[in-house]
């Protein structure tokens, strides 16, 4: 058996779209479901780029579970470590667009945030194996809302440690999925101390540290290997193994944020995963890497749907060509 490179522990779900960007929730006419979730979003891009990747988390044992794990199987992912929850049903956010394309949550419909499978995973079930063969493990922070899914969290950390995984953080704040907003910020600054990579949006690094440079917030973490803060059209700054530098984002007309930023994480840890942790001391490789993930978001942000719109490598490549001719 050929066990994943990454492994990818967090959420799954519907992701509901406005048909029509401009609109507010009430105005909104008519949706359409898009498979998403960002930790799933970031395991099914993996496999695209072509590094094996593996899923951890709960969905319901409904028709909308099935047809996602259905999804995952048919991408590629690895299912081992998906639960069923027998009641709880699976997520379904709404989402609606400003015309530009940016995204905003709406909310969960007539049910609340705690009451869907994913905030159900079990600490118990997660395959040890799994980690034993692993390279990385990739985080989000929605879990950490609720307390079954916190405790997965903290096994699948204490496994990371134990097998030598390294463990990739992306922010992604949402205050939507939290019952209580307000302890988010705590328990994502202890989650903070046992991570090696971070990618924080702007807003974030600002929400969290007071600053959004790069530099600043990885020697104030001290224990990270790399942080980078990732400011949508603007570009993202990083530092990562104290190779410190700005990019500007790629010129793309965008038609949906949603996923992007799952793009850039799995472009990096592809990238990690293609040239070694020891390559990133060369501060040319730490730019190359930084930006193919951002070629990896740019391109997701150019079609609806956050796992329908992943590039494939070859696809990288050939934007990666026609942009360096522009």
């Amino acid at each position: 058996m050929t066990y994943p490179r990454v492994l990818c522990l967090g959420e799954i779900l519907f992701d509901c779209l406005a048909d029509r960007p401009g609109r507010s929730l009430e105005q909104v006419e008519s949706w359409t479901p898009y498979p998403g979730g960002a930790i799933a979003n970031v395991a099914c891009a993996l496999v695209k780029l072509g590094t094996k990747a593996g899923f951890i988390g709960a969905v319901g044992a409904d028709e909308l579970g099935n047809s996602l794990v259905e999804l995952l199987v048919e991408v590629g992912v690895d299912t081992a470590g998906v639960q069923r929850h027998p009641t709880a049903p699976t997520r379904e956010v709404y989402v609606v667009r400003s015309e530009s394309g940016d995204r905003e949550f709406a909310g969960f419909g007539k049910l609340n945030a705690a009451e869907f499978a994913d905030t159900r995973l079990q600490a118990a079930q997660i395959p040890e194996v799994l980690f034993e063969n692993a390279e990385f493990l990739v985080l989000g922070t929605l879990e950490l809302a609720y307390p079954d899914s916190r405790a997965a969290i903290a096994r699948a950390i204490k496994l990371a440690e134990q097998y030598d995984v390294k463990i990739v953080l992306d922010i992604n704040w949402r205050s939507v999925f939290w019952p209580n907003p307000e302890e988010a910020k705590p328990l994502i600054k202890e989650l903070l101390k046992k991570v090696d990579f971070l990618k924080l949006s702007e807003e974030e690094a600002q929400w969290l540290f007071n600053t959004t440079d790069a530099g600043a917030i990885t020697y104030r973490l001290d224990s990270v290997e790399g942080v980078i803060v990732t400011a949508g059209a603007a570009g993202c700054g990083y530092c990562i193994s104290q190779n410190e530098g700005k990019l500007p984002a790629f010129n793309v007309d965008v038609e949906d944020t949603t996923g992007a930023g799952d793009g850039f994480v799995a472009g990096f840890v592809h990238q990690l995963c293609q040239h070694g942790i020891h390559s990133l001391e060369d501060a040319e490789t730490v730019k190359k890497i930084v930006t193919y993930s951002s070629a990896v978001g740019a391109m997701v942000a150019m079609k609806p749907g956050a796992i329908a719109s992943q590039p494939t490598a070859a696809e990288v490549e050939a934007f990666l060509y026609l942009h360096k001719s522009l």
